[in-house]
């Protein structure tokens, strides 16, 4: 009894001296805590009505336990497959296409020694990552319609107009070619940072050695920011499932469903459209599981084959 009480009162001790050290930061660090209580963990009681069979003005548990009724509706149910397909397809797309050009735009631009062009290329492309969704979402509408300013070129080349928003086929390569454009310079900050952590003797070691360009960037730029290339990489395979909603509810039209309705938007509709609350809620679940095992078996493949992760 005497060794733990005195391992507690030590712990004690060291705990109220770290506070006092360091009370700034976590004072600062309050207000964020409270937003991931109140909009991430406290909402997850909420969940529980997946199980249910639950209707606005129910008791919070007194709905009628149903078990996963809702889970087996939604995976037999017609819109299953369209709806985990097009999710994957739009997001993998997003990840394979999207994922390399922030990395490649930060290695470039490593290499550029005029400061203001380097600093003039960052501002132009960071400039759409604060530009509203929906503004983006109506610049993409406006520039793809019959006489918007890609038909209007495709006409000056003498080729016929496309419909774009309204053909299933072409939603995809809209979605992912604007999603590069509107986000690859914000993306890029990371690795821009993690570029300028490199010691700079290596690179000036490599030039005496007579090593180019290319060279650098292979054998000390890559290697010295894979760390950081490999945890986003995880971070991002963990969102592989949770499209982004407001994109795609701002782009897709009932003539676009077969390839652009994703589980976000079908949530939607499920729970704020149809007020049907607990099968949104159970697809809703479905897909934060899917989401966990994807990121935990993507973190151990790289802890083996990298030895980064993110635990």
């Amino acid at each position: 009894m005497d060794s733990s009480k005195k391992t507690g009162n030590s712990l004690g001790k060291t705990l109220a001296k770290e506070f006092k050290r360091n009370w700034v930061l976590y004072v600062m660090m309050v207000p964020a805590l409270i937003y991931f209580l109140l909009y991430c963990y406290f909402p997850m009681f909420g969940l529980v009505i997946a199980f249910q069979d639950y209707r606005v003005g129910d008791p919070f548990l007194g709905g009628k336990f149903v078990g996963f009724k809702h889970f087996t509706d939604f995976f037999q149910s017609y819109y299953f497959g369209r709806l985990l397909k097009n999710t994957f397809l739009l997001s993998m797309g997003v990840l394979i296409f999207g994922y390399p050009v922030p990395l490649i735009f930060a290695l470039l631009l490593n290499e550029v020694r005029h400061l203001k062009f380097k600093k003039l290329a960052q501002t132009i492309t960071y400039l759409p990552h604060f530009i509203s969704l929906v503004v983006i979402c109506g610049l993409i509408l406006d520039f793809t319609k019959m006489d918007g300013l890609i038909n209007t070129l495709i006409k000056a080349c003498g080729g016929e107009p496309i419909p774009f928003m309204s053909k299933p086929e072409w939603f995809k390569p809209v979605y992912i070619i604007s999603d590069i454009w509107s986000s690859f310079g914000w993306n890029s900050i990371i690795f821009i940072a993690a570029l300028l952590g490199i010691d700079q003797e290596q690179y000036e070691a490599a030039s005496l050695d007579g090593a180019g360009r290319l060279k650098k960037i292979l054998y000390i730029s890559i290697p010295g920011i894979t760390p950081v290339i490999m945890t986003t990489l995880l971070m991002r395979l963990g969102r592989v499932m949770s499209l982004g909603f407001e994109k795609v509810f701002n782009l897709y039209n009932a003539s676009t469903y077969e390839t652009a309705d994703i589980i976000s938007t079908f949530v939607y509709r499920q729970g704020i459209l149809n007020a049907n609350y607990s099968s949104a809620a159970a697809i809703g679940l479905f897909n934060a599981v899917i989401n966990l095992a994807l990121v935990m078996a993507a973190n151990r493949i790289s802890k083996k084959l990298t030895e980064s992760s993110l635990w």
